[in-house]
Order: C-alpha cells, then sequence, then structure tokens
C-alpha cells in the first residue's frame, strides 16, 4: 500500500448524493480476479452519457474527488475502492460516507475525508469554476487547503499512521514476522505450520 502523508492534486467535482458502489463499479465488473483494471468500469454506466464530469477533458488526470452525502453506500464490495484507486484517485472528500465503504478505502489506502457540506459545496463551486484549482489534502495536518479554503478534518491516531506508513492488514501482519517466525519453531511438529516443510 502506498504511503499517504500530503497530496496535491486537481478535483473531479461529482455532484451527486447517495452514490452507491453499484454506480461506482456495476456488478458485471465483480468477475475479474484481480485487483487491478478496475478503472475502466468505475462509473462505467454513468460515463456512456458524454456530459457526465468524468468525460470532460478538464478534469482528466484529476486525482481527489468532491462528492456529494452518503458516498458510497450500498453494498460492502471492495472493487469499489479499487475502481478509484485505479482510475487514479488519492482522496475522496464528502460530507459522509457509508460506513463500510469508508473502512474498505482506509483500509485500502484511499484516503476519505469528511468536511461540512457547506465546505464541500465551496470546494466544489471552486473546481466547477476553474478546474484548474489544486486541492491539498494533508493527513500530517488533519487538514484540506485550496480555492481559499483551509478545513480541518478528524482522522483517528491508528488509521491516520497506517496511511502514513502504507501499512494495510498484510503490512501490519509482517512488521510481526520475526514474532510469528520464532513462535512456530516452537510450535510440536505434528501441528499445522505456516512454514513451508
Amino acid at each position: 500500500m502506498e504511503a499517504f502523508t500530503t497530496h496535491t492534486g486537481r478535483a473531479v467535482p461529482l455532484r451527486r448524493s447517495d452514490v452507491d458502489t453499484d454506480q461506482i463499479i456495476p456488478s458485471d465488473w465483480l468477475k475479474r480476479i484481480e485487483r487491478t483494471g478496475f478503472g475502466a468500469g468505475l462509473f462505467s454506466q454513468w460515463r456512456t452519457d458524454p456530459s457526465f464530469v468524468l468525460n470532460n477533458p478538464a478534469h482528466a488526470g484529476a486525482t481527489i474527488l468532491l462528492a456529494g452525502p452518503n458516498f458510497g453506500s450500498g453494498s460492502s464490495r471492495e472493487h469499489a475502492v479499487w475502481a478509484l484507486q485505479d482510475y487514479g484517485f488519492r482522496a475522496v472528500i464528502a460530507p459522509k460516507f457509508a460506513d463500510i465503504f469508508r473502512g474498505n478505502s482506509l483500509g485500502n489506502g484511499l484516503l476519505t475525508v469528511v468536511l461540512p457540506a457547506e465546505t464541500v459545496d465551496a470546494l466544489l463551486a471552486a473546481v466547477e469554476a476553474d478546474p484548474a484549482t489544486e486541492i491539498t489534502v494533508d493527513l500530517a495536518a488533519r487538514e484540506v487547503r485550496g480555492a481559499g479554503i483551509v478545513a480541518p478534518f478528524e482522522l483517528d491516531d491508528f488509521t491516520r499512521w497506517r496511511l502514513m506508513e502504507g501499512l494495510d492488514d498484510v503490512g501490519l501482519t509482517l512488521r510481526h514476522a520475526d514474532a510469528v517466525a520464532a513462535f512456530e519453531q516452537t510450535r510440536p511438529s505434528w501441528l499445522p505450520s505456516t512454514t513451508p516443510a
């Protein structure tokens, strides 16, 4: 998992509420067996509309998604997070996220930032007025800056540390690889082992 400390980039203004995971990545994309390539399916049903914001060349290469409230509702599919990351997004800013989606995002290194609705609206308006507007998401300072806005956000210390260190669940476990190996050496040979025979 890539470490996240501070990220500055342009944003996509997705002015929609209650965006669920099936809209983020439709179920027909869930047949893939790898974690890559999902970016092509991101919002694929909406992208058939030429006026959809992701089709606007002015937002090509944007790395921050600005969204409405209740982003990521619906099923618990991790594929939604993978699609957003594979497309190139490093952070999503919204007034509210569905709990499971937020947990999946933070566990995979996609920073979800909760800001007051009026702050998100101001950022949306700024990006809609000028797509070249850059936004900085500073995890170290727990702050979003851009378009004359400086907005603090909350994130628990442990999750913040994991993101800044680039540690997913596997990475956290591997920090204890020596202790796991030492434990395995003390187990009787007739018990199951994680060590290859």
